[in-house]
C-alpha cells in the first residue's frame, strides 16, 4: 500500500543520511551533486516512458516502482535487449541470446514475461540463428505492455510524485528550500541503491 511504501522510503531515507554522514566531506558533495535530478527532467519522465527509462535515474526509479510491485522482469527483459542489441562480435550473439531466452522467454524462465503464443513462437523460431533483432518483437511487446500499464501506476506513485513535488511541500517555512534540496538527494540515494 502506499502507507507502507512511505514507511519504507522513510526508512530508507534514514539510512541513506546515516551512510552519507559516514563518508567525507568531498565524497559526500560528489555524490550529491552528481545524483541530483532536475525537476525538468523528471517532469519529463512523465510526457512518455521512453524519456523515463532512456535517463538513468528514472531507469532506475522505474526498476525500484517494479521491484515493488514484484514485476522487475519485464523491465529486465527490455534492458537486456538493449544490452543485447549492441553485441559486436557475431560469436556471443548465440550464447547471449540463448541465455536471455532461458532466462525471460521459455516455459521454465525463472523470470518469464507476459508474451502472447505468436510472439514467443516466433522468438523461439529467431533462436534457430540468432541476429541482433531476433528479440525486437518481444521487446515491443514488452514495452507497451509497461507503458499502458506499470508506466501509469508508476506516475501516481510515491516514486515519482516524491521527486516531481513542489518546493516546500510539507515542510515548515523556515526550512523549506533545504528541506525540498534535501530530499530531492535523498530520493536519488534510493533510485541509485536500487539500481
Amino acid at each position: 500500500s502506499a502507507k507502507d511504501m512511505k514507511h519504507r522510503l522513510g526508512f530508507l531515507l534514514q539510512k541513506s543520511d546515516s551512510c552519507d554522514y559516514s563518508s567525507s566531506q568531498g565524497k559526500k558533495e560528489k555524490i550529491s551533486s552528481s545524483q541530483r535530478v532536475s525537476q525538468e527532467e523528471v517532469r519529463k519522465w512523465a510526457d512518455s516512458l521512453e524519456n523515463l527509462i532512456h535517463h538513468d535515474r528514472g531507469l532506475a526509479a522505474f526498476r525500484a516502482f517494479l521491484k515493488s510491485e514484484y514485476s522487475e522482469e519485464n523491465i529486465e527483459f527490455w534492458v537486456s535487449c538493449e544490452d543485447y542489441k549492441k553485441t559486436k562480435s557475431p560469436a556471443k550473439l548465440s550464447p547471449k541470446a540463448r541465455k536471455i531466452y532461458d532466462e525471460f522467454i521459455s516455459v521454465q524462465a525463472t523470470k518469464e514475461v507476459n508474451l502472447d503464443s505468436c510472439t514467443r513462437e516466433k522468438t523461439c523460431h529467431n533462436m534457430l540463428e540468432p541476429t541482433l533483432s531476433c528479440f525486437d518483437e518481444a521487446q515491443r511487446k514488452i514495452f507497451t505492455l509497461m507503458e499502458k500499464d506499470s508506466y501509469r501506476r508508476f506516475l501516481k506513485s510515491p516514486y515519482y510524485l516524491d521527486l516531481i513535488s513542489p518546493p516546500g511541500a510539507g515542510c515548515g517555512p523556515e526550512n523549506c528550500k533545504r528541506s525540498h534540496t534535501h530530499t530531492l538527494d535523498c530520493n536519488s540515494n534510493i533510485i541509485s541503491q536500487c539500481a
